[in-house]
């Protein structure tokens, strides 16, 4: 029954909306039609600056260049206490929320999800942004170039959230 009831969920919701507007007397499908319209616009507009993403995620990937940075990176991430093997996953994680899950996946199926390096690995998964990507789309869907203050205050958000994560599993293990 509740099998059911979940795969029935979207369809009584849709049939909701459309029996509400009805009764209110709008035009439900004037406005679907609208609404279409309006989101494949936004699709049109967000695709370059995507695109632009995609391809610098792959550039970075294909260079080894996340090698190179996991290797300066090396002292601070001594210093917090963050397992070299985690590393690759912060790296990657403001970039690309896909590249993010590969990494994820790759832990876990080394290190095993029960391990510290596997805890704190899904806590940083479940903390953090994917910056970049994020504010691509959604600065780019609104046409703003200048992004002031707002990658600097994710990227310390971002930060805090692993040193969070980090603190949080040596408390919970010990």
């Amino acid at each position: 029954m509740f099998s059911y009831i979940t795969k029935s969920i979207i369809p009584i919701i849709v049939l909701i909306i459309i029996t509400y507007g009805m009764i209110k007397g709008r035009k439900v499908y004037d406005w679907f039609i609208e609404g279409a319209k309006e989101g494949l616009n936004v699709c049109l507009n967000i695709f370059p600056y995507l695109l632009a993403m995609i391809i610098a995620v792959q550039i970075f990937r294909e260079a080894n260049l996340l090698d190179m940075l996991n290797n300066a990176i090396a002292p601070l991430c001594r210093l917090i206490d963050l397992p070299k093997e985690v590393v690759p996953l912060v790296l990657i994680k403001p970039l690309s929320g896909s590249g993010a899950m590969g990494v994820f996946t790759d832990i876990l199926k080394n290190y095993g999800a029960d391990t510290p390096i596997g805890l704190v690995a899904s806590v940083i998964m479940g903390t953090t942004e994917t910056i970049f990507y994020t504010v691509t789309v959604y600065f780019g869907a609104v046409k703003i170039k200048k992004t002031r203050h707002t990658v600097w205050a994710a990227i310390m958000a971002d930060m805090t959230a692993i040193i969070m994560a980090i603190m949080m599993v040596k408390l919970l293990i010990l």
